[in-house]
C-alpha cells in the first residue's frame, strides 16, 4: 500500500492483497530501482497480480538480468547509480529481444520521461506510484506482448507452412498478402481490400482483426450490397425509436455493435452516395448519430473496406465518393483472382476439403489426379468461392475418401467450363473486344450454361445478385428468359 508520510510503496502491501487478483499471467517483470523499500514494495505488488517479477539495485545489474531473465517488461527508475534508468532504456533497446520498458520519474523529471518516451519507453509514472495506474499500465503492456508473440507465431508459421488462418497459399503472390496483412494489422489504419468477388476479402478483413489488439473485441462485416437503400443508414449508425415508419424501438447500428472491434464494409461502391458522405464524417470525426436522434455518440471502431470494383474507375462514374475513398485508401490490399496463383490449388484443395469433409461429416481427403488437371485447365471466374462451392458438392456426392469426376458438378464439365475441351461452355474472345463486351459475353454465356438461373449464374461469376442485375438492364433485351432461383 502507499505510505501517506512517504508517498512510497511499502511491504504493507502484502496484506491487502486480493486472491482473486491472481491469474496466470506469467509475463516477466524486471523492477530496477535502488531504494530498497520502492523496489521489494513493487515486486510484491505486482507479484499480487500475477506477474513474474525479478529486482535489480542500478541499471548495470538491471542489464544482466535483462540479458540472462529475458522479461518481457521492465520498470526502472530514472536516477540510479552506476546506470540510470535512460541509458538502462537505450542499452536495452540496442538489444535484439524485445521489452516493453516502463520508467519510474520524480517530480521534475517531466521533459526527461517525454524523451525517453521518443527513445522507444513505453510509459512512465510519475512518483509516488498510483497503483491503479501501473496494474493498467501492466495490463496493456501485456497484452501488447501476447500480441506480439503470435504475430511472431504467425510469421514463422507462414514461412513454414504458408497458412495464414483460414488463408493458404505459398505462391510469391500469396505470400505477398501475407506480408501485407501482418504489415498492417497491429496499426490503427484504415485497410481497402480489393479484388475480384470470390478471392476472399473478407477472410483478409478478419485475419487483420486476429492479429491486431482488437482481436478480443467484435468483428462485424456487413454487405453494402445486400441491404436495401432505404435501410443502409439504420443499420450502420442505428435509428431511435420512431425515426421512421417500423422503427418500434431504438436500435444500435454495426458502428456501435463493433465498439473498440472492427468494422468491414464489403461492396462499398455500392454503398448510396449520400451515406457515404456520412460516413466519411464517422471516420474522421469518430462521432454518430442515430436516425432520429440530436445526440451524437463517440465511437472507437476500426473500419476496413472491400469491393470487387476498380476503385478509380468507381470515383469517376461516381460510385464512390473521392474523400471517402482517399480516407479508406490509407493501406490497400489486393487480392489476385485465383487463375493468377493456381500454384496454390493443391493446398487450397487440401485445406478445403479437409473443412467440408468435418463440416458435413464425410471421409473425402483427395482428388483424383484427374479432378486435379481438370482444376488446373479450369479459369475460375468465381475464383475461391467457386473452388469451395465446387469442393462442397464434390464432398457431399462422395461416400469415399476420392473425390472423382463424376462428383463434380454438372455444369463443371470434365476439364473445366473455360477448357477447349468444352466448347459449348466457351467464350470466344478476339483481339480488339472491349472489357465491357468480353463481360456482356461472358455473362451472358454463363446465363445460358445455368438454364439461365440468376443465382446460380452469380456464384459462378463470383459477383452478387445484385450486380448481375444491374449488368442485365445495361443488356435490355439479352435478358428476357433469365430467372432468379436455384431451379
Amino acid at each position: 500500500m502507499l505510505d501517506p508520510a512517504t508517498g512510497k510503496i511499502t511491504r504493507a502491501s502484502s496484506a491487502i492483497m486480493d486472491i482473486e487478483e491472481l491469474s496466470m499471467n506469467q509475463e516477466k517483470v524486471l523492477i530496477v530501482e535502488d531504494e530498497e523499500n520502492e523496489r521489494t514494495g513493487l515486486a510484491e505488488l505486482i507479484s499480487a497480480w500475477g506477474y513474474r517479477t525479478e529486482t535489480a539495485r542500478d541499471g548495470a545489474e538491471g542489464l544482466e538480468k535483462f540479458t540472462t531473465w529475458a522479461p518481457g517488461i521492465v520498470i526502472t527508475d530514472l536516477k540510479m547509480p552506476r546506470m540510470g534508468g535512460m541509458e538502462l532504456l537505450e542499452r536495452i533497446a540496442a538489444q535484439s529481444q524485445p521489452a516493453a520498458v516502463v520508467l519510474l520519474t520524480a517530480q521534475g523529471s517531466i521533459d526527461v520521461a517525454v524523451d525517453a518516451m521518443k527513445t522507444g519507453a513505453y510509459a512512465f509514472i510519475q512518483k509516488p506510484v498510483d497503483p491503479a495506474r501501473l496494474k493498467t499500465i501492466l495490463n496493456n503492456a501485456s497484452r501488447q506482448r501476447g500480441t506480439e508473440r503470435e504475430l511472431e507465431v504467425t510469421r514463422r508459421k507462414l514461412r513454414d507452412t504458408g497458412v495464414l488462418g483460414p488463408m493458404v497459399g505459398s505462391s510469391k503472390k500469396m505470400q505477398e498478402i501475407f506480408r501485407l496483412i501482418e504489415m498492417v494489422a497491429p496499426s490503427t489504419a484504415s485497410v481497402l481490400i480489393t479484388g475480384e468477388s470470390g478471392t476472399g476479402k473478407e477472410l483478409v478483413a478478419r485475419s487483420v482483426h486476429d492479429l491486431s489488439p482488437r482481436k478480443v473485441k467484435p468483428f462485424l462485416a456487413i454487405n453494402c450490397s445486400a441491404i436495401p437503400e432505404t435501410l443502409i443508414e439504420s443499420e450502420i449508425f442505428g435509428h431511435e425509436k420512431g425515426a421512421f415508419t417500423g422503427a418500434l424501438e431504438r436500435r444500435a447500428g454495426c458502428f456501435e455493435l463493433a465498439e473498440e472491434g472492427t468494422l468491414l464494409l464489403d461492396e462499398i461502391g455500392e454503398m448510396p452516395v449520400n451515406t457515404q458522405a456520412k460516413l466519411l464524417r464517422v471516420l474522421e470525426d469518430h462521432k454518430l448519430r442515430r436516425l432520429g436522434s440530436k445526440v451524437e455518440t463517440t465511437v472507437d471502431v476500426r473500419v476496413l473496406a472491400a469491393t470487387n470494383k476498380v476503385p478509380e474507375e468507381a470515383v469517376a462514374k461516381g460510385e464512390l465518393r473521392n474523400d471517402l475513398y482517399y480516407r479508406l485508401n490509407v493501406f490497400n490490399i489486393h487480392l489476385p483472382p485465383l487463375r493468377e496463383h493456381k500454384e496454390d490449388l493443391p493446398e487450397l484443395v487440401e485445406h478445403l476439403l479437409a473443412d467440408m469433409s468435418h463440416k458435413h461429416g464425410r471421409e473425402a481427403a483427395m482428388v483424383s489426379e484427374d479432378v486435379m488437371r481438370s482444376f488446373q485447365s479450369h479459369n475460375w471466374p468465381g475464383n475461391i468461392r467457386e473452388l469451395r462451392n465446387t469442393l462442397e458438392r464434390a464432398v457431399i456426392a462422395c461416400s469415399g475418401k476420392m473425390i472423382e469426376q463424376q462428383h463434380l458438378p454438372p455444369t463443371f464439365g470434365s476439364v473445366g467450363m473455360h477448357s477447349a475441351a468444352s466448347e459449348a461452355n466457351s467464350v470466344r474472345v478476339g483481339v480488339g473486344t472491349t472489357v465491357g463486351e468480353a463481360e456482356r459475353l461472358l455473362i451472358l454465356k454463363t446465363l445460358e450454361s445455368t438454364n439461365n438461373n440468376k443465382t446460380r449464374a452469380a456464384e459462378i461469376l463470383g459477383i452478387s445478385l445484385k450486380t448481375l442485375h444491374n449488368k442485365l438492364k445495361e443488356y435490355g433485351a439479352s435478358i428476357g428468359a433469365a430467372v432468379d432461383g436455384n431451379g
